[in-house]
């Protein structure tokens, strides 16, 4: 995979998660996957078309994604994934491929980009668009975030 799309993601997500209040945002890992993913708590897929083609998903754990949640909504405490948390999570993915989108013009690439879906559970198996799948797994203040990138 072309480093300037990666690269785009990468900085997308140690972009905006300090705007939205996060102190700490890490590079825990960098690796290659099979099309299949594996997640458990929220998994958010955007699709991706233009000049590459494909598909991008996070995965969070849930106490995770109600951490999230909270700081995004000034710190209201969030118990469970109600609507309105799983709101503020879909807008972060919504933010988080927005901002690589941007990126990814300022590297020539013109994309768009489709509204997420969110599935949620334990054990979710989901089929990327392509063989060739990118991870980068980060630390944001504790919290464990799963970039999974498979676009060409």
């Amino acid at each position: 995979m072309d480093v300037a799309i990666i690269n785009s993601f990468i900085a997308s997500v140690t972009d905006v998660m300090p705007q939205l209040g996060f102190g700490s945002i890490i590079i825990k890992n960098q690796l290659e996957k099979s099309k299949k993913i594996v997640a458990s708590g929220i998994v958010l897929t955007l699709g991706i078309v233009g000049d590459k083609k494909g598909n991008v998903a996070y995965a969070i754990d849930t106490e995770g994604a109600k951490q999230i949640a909270s700081i995004m909504m000034m710190g209201m405490p969030v118990d469970e994934l109600d609507d309105m948390a799983k709101s503020a999570i879909s807008e972060l993915s919504n933010m988080l491929t927005a901002n690589a989108s941007i990126n990814l013009s300022n590297e020539a690439i013109t994309v768009d980009i489709s509204p997420p879906t969110m599935l949620t559970g334990e054990d979710i198996e989901l089929s990327m668009s392509k063989d060739e799948v990118m991870c980068v797994e980060f630390d944001i203040d504790g919290i464990k975030l799963e970039v999974n990138v498979a676009l060409d």
